[in-house]
């Protein structure tokens, strides 16, 4: 049976704010800033073990989110390596990185991991979206969203509402919302 709260491991004030605002109705969110070296290997695979580490430092029930960026011309990278090449390049520069190739298209997945607490196996939860990387348009208040294209507007250009109905974050969240409703008593 899932809890009335979860914990949702995060220092990201956008990813908390976005997971609020997306499972407000079915489950209280608060969170912790763990700081959890990352697992090498595919996003499942790091999801699942940054999830079983964050349930073993908590000792209880937790949520934790991996999000990636696959370029089709890269057979998929940087995938989940993506929070260092934007470190490093800034949203203004990913589309350089294509540069070579004629594929611009992506897609931006977001896995979610819940876990139980200690020694539970955790759930995934995966949301996908296809588009594109372009030259950054938009603020740049949010990771690598003025540089990734829906229908011809960057995730940065749209409002709240219009990108939580398409993300990838928030397809993932809708499989965590309805497995939660499910499973709650």
């Amino acid at each position: 049976m899932a809890p009335k709260k979860l914990m949702f491991v995060t220092g990201n004030v956008n990813k908390l704010a976005e997971v609020r605002e997306i499972l407000g109705d079915v489950i209280e969110v608060e969170n912790r800033n763990v700081d959890l070296d990352e697992l090498q290997g595919t996003i499942e695979q790091i999801t699942k073990d940054k999830c079983k580490r964050a349930a073993e430092i908590l000792k209880g029930p937790v949520l934790v989110e991996d999000t990636c960026l696959a370029f089709k011309a890269m057979g998929e990278l940087p995938g989940p390596y993506i929070k260092w090449f934007l470190k490093e390049l800034g949203p203004d520069n990913l589309h350089k990185m294509l540069a070579g190739f004629d594929d611009k298209s992506a897609e931006a997945i977001c896995t979610f991991g819940y876990s139980e607490g200690p020694g539970h196996e955790p759930i995934i939860f995966q949301g996908r979206t296809e588009g594109k990387l372009v030259p950054a348009r938009g603020p740049p208040t949010f990771g690598w969203d003025p540089a990734f294209e829906v229908n011809g507007t960057t995730y940065a250009e749209m409002d709240k509402e219009e990108k939580n109905k398409i993300s990838h974050r928030s397809r993932a969240l809708a499989k965590l919302s309805n497995w939660l409703e499910e499973h709650t008593a």
